[in-house]
């Protein structure tokens, strides 16, 4: 078993010798090749590499979208790999909040009515539902926003809306895959700033980016390259020698 240096008090994510693969006998494709990673309560991850490098089947299977075809993954020390498809689903409702390129919001609902919807399913009475959401847009500034509708927001502010929805659970991850992709660079750098004042709150988050300048803002970047993790302790300042990849 890998040996870990963990210099957080508590880990969110540990990931043992995880595997990937994709069809069977002479057309079996490996995707992940032993990939071991630790993140820590608090941290603040950004995970990088080429385009087909892996990074967003590790997140898929962090996020518990997928399942790793050999290895272990524990969230918050609890081994989920082998977890019935029902219970993955809890875990993704109640533990993790994702946030996406794309904002996937419902066109015909409010911003208040989107980031309640993720709730429906989690069995809270509406009028608790209405004030969480309503406190989550509150964070991210939309306070005054909260009842128009995805078309009579910009594309920021949309985002800000899926931040909403994906902390309104009160997740103990949040992941993030290209979240200012679809963005100007002046909104990507407000978006960029609620990220920063999350993990600030003591929210992890791990985010999936090509963007060096949006990974410069993490604490710590994760080197995905041919399947495996080439460097996962990389610093923002160390990050130069990989922008011929990036």
């Amino acid at each position: 078993m890998p040996k870990f240096k963990l210099p957080f008090t508590s880990e969110i994510i540990r990931l043992e010798q995880i595997e990937k693969c994709y069809g069977l006998g002479d057309l079996e494709v490996s995707v992940l090749k032993n990939i071991n990673l630790i993140v820590g309560k608090g941290e603040y991850c950004a995970i990088m590499g080429p385009s087909g490098s892996g990074k967003s089947t590790a997140m898929n299977i962090i996020g518990c979208l997928d399942r790793p075809s050999s290895g272990q993954y524990y969230l918050e020390k609890e081994a989920v790999e082998h977890l019935d498809d029902e219970d993955l689903a809890y875990i993704r409702n109640r533990k993790i909040g994702f946030v996406f390129q794309q904002f996937y919001l419902l066109s015909q609902l409010s911003a208040l009515e989107n980031v309640m919807l993720s709730m429906a399913y989690a069995g809270i009475p509406r009028r608790e539902r209405q004030e969480r959401a309503a406190a989550a847009l509150s964070r991210v500034g939309l306070e005054q926003r909260m009842y128009h509708r995805p078309n009579q927001l910009s594309g920021g502010q949309q985002q800000r809306v899926a931040i909403a929805r994906a902390i309104v659970n009160q997740p103990i991850l949040l992941l993030a895959d290209e979240p200012t992709g679809a963005l100007d660079s002046r909104t990507s750098q407000e978006v960029m700033k609620i990220f920063q004042r999350l993990n600030d709150g003591g929210m992890t988050i791990v985010m999936v980016t090509h963007d060096s300048g949006i990974a410069r803002l993490c604490q710590r970047i994760i080197w995905f390259q041919d399947g495996k993790i080439i460097d996962a302790q990389l610093t923002p300042a160390e990050l130069e020698q990989y922008k011929q990849y990036s």
